[in-house]
């Protein structure tokens, strides 16, 4: 792992992208489960992973 080339993604951003796709997913499912509607639950669930990527930026440090 010493060979100096820069990381792709930092550990932070790493983190903060996948906790927001866990919960769009998450988000997701539960819309579809009770709405049974696909368009409002991928909404739904993109809707989320956004609003938990800005909330999980300024909250990370």
């Amino acid at each position: 792992m010493g060979d100096g080339k820069p990381t792709f993604l930092s550990q932070r951003t790493a983190l903060i992208l996948f906790m927001a796709i866990a919960t769009g997913i998450g988000i997701g499912i539960l819309t579809f489960a009770s709405e049974t509607s696909c368009p409002k639950a991928v909404l739904a669930g993109i809707c989320a992973a956004a609003a938990c990527t800005m909330g999980l930026n300024t909250l990370i440090e």
